[in-house]
């Protein structure tokens, strides 16, 4: 196993994320915890010592299992991580509750990281409430022993992330963002890279495989990496990359079966990054798996001095791009959450005022009908 350097620890460069435990008959909510057990044995056994969960996991059974499987030994010999769970506003008045139910949850006296969950454009301004006293709370806690290394993760934009950082950036020691070859460009991660190194933040990846999309490639573009490195599977060309980028400390894998374990961590036996043909090239492949799907906006905001209705057209483009490209999901929804009715999708009256003057020729009234009748449906 490969370890990284983090204040006075090693940590391994692989974690195990649990999210995506192996479940019974496909209930999310009902962790199959003989398959977690030997999941986590064979981990420990081979060197990962870093262990992520979260209060909503699985139905919020996550951290329950996880703690169980973990009581099996020292608890000096792994490191715990888990979240506030800010991504639910309802929770923002509850931080001394909720912290107190993780520690029963996971059997613990501490944890040796903590996170803001899901820092993103919903929660930003409760997050920064002092109010909410969560910011307060968590540091009291941090003297008291009971999280050792205070964190944020992130599914929010550049400008999201800037303003936390602003706010409490002087005392944050890490941060988780979704991190992979396919958004380096996408979503714009490697302008978040070089925030948090501005801020001498080291880096936590999730969605290393995107949700598994890099797992596999089209014929096309897998030829196009075998060509370069015959030896290596596809899944681990999203590794070779984090093994790439400076600052990336941890990459955590949400591994949801005892093969896709076995194959990350043996990828993990030793570091392997890309030179720059090679990065180049995984680069373009992410490049044509993109243009596919999405619409080519450049942001170049023509359409915006002729929307009558005011529509961030450009903004909304990035987020029907994403919400298209994964198939749904949550990003685009969660940060819509943060945007009034009459500047949403469907405030868009179709009068193509906009497309007259877009130098991409790109539909856009179409896109918005689109945006809204998925985020109904």
């Amino acid at each position: 196993m490969v370890y990284r350097e983090f204040q006075d620890l090693q940590l391994s460069a692989l974690g195990m994320g649990a999210m995506r435990l192996p479940v019974i008959d496909g209930n999310d909510a009902q962790i199959d915890k003989e398959a977690t057990a030997e999941m986590v044995a064979y981990a420990m056994e081979h060197g990962i010592n870093y262990y992520d969960t979260a209060w909503g996991y699985h139905d919020g059974n996550s951290e329950t299992v996880m703690g169980e499987a973990l009581s099996r030994y020292p608890r000096e010999s792994f490191y715990l991580a888990t979240k506030f769970p800010g991504y639910d506003l309802s929770n923002m008045d509850k931080v001394e509750s909720i912290f107190e139910a993780q520690l029963e949850k996971c059997g613990v006296d501490y944890f040796d990281f903590y996170l803001f969950h899901n820092v993103c454009e919903m929660n930003i301004d409760a997050y920064l409430d002092e109010k909410y006293g969560i910011f307060d709370y968590l540091m009291e806690q941090k003297k008291k022993g009971r999280i050792r290394h205070l964190g944020f993760s992130a599914h929010g934009s550049y400008d999201i992330m800037k303003r936390f950082l602003d706010a409490y950036g002087e005392h944050i020691e890490f941060c988780q963002i979704q991190l992979n070859y396919l958004d380096w460009s996408f979503q714009n991660a490697r302008a978040k890279v070089d925030l948090l190194k501005e801020h001498h933040i080291p880096v936590w990846v999730m969605e290393p495989l995107r949700g598994g999309k890099l797992a596999s490639l089209e014929d096309e573009n897998a030829a196009v990496l075998k060509g370069l490195r015959p030896e290596e599977g596809i899944p681990a060309w999203a590794f070779r990359f984090l093994q790439s980028i400076p600052g990336v400390t941890m990459v955590l894998s949400g591994m949801s079966n005892f093969q896709q374990m076995q194959e990350n961590i043996a990828v993990f036996e030793e570091d392997k990054p890309l030179d720059e043909k090679e990065m180049a090239a995984l680069l373009e492949v992410a490049d044509r798996m993109v243009k596919k799907i999405v619409l080519p906006c450049t942001a170049c905001h023509y359409c915006v001095s002729h929307c009558p209705k005011g529509l961030d057209i450009p903004g909304l483009l990035e987020l029907y791009n994403e919400h298209c490209f994964t198939g749904g999901g949550f990003i685009a929804p969660m940060a819509l959450m943060a945007v009034p009715e009459e500047k949403k999708p469907g405030a868009c009256i179709g009068c193509r005022s906009c497309e007259a003057v877009c130098p991409q020729q790109i539909k856009i009234s179409e896109a918005m009908a689109d945006f809204s009748a998925r985020l109904q449906g």
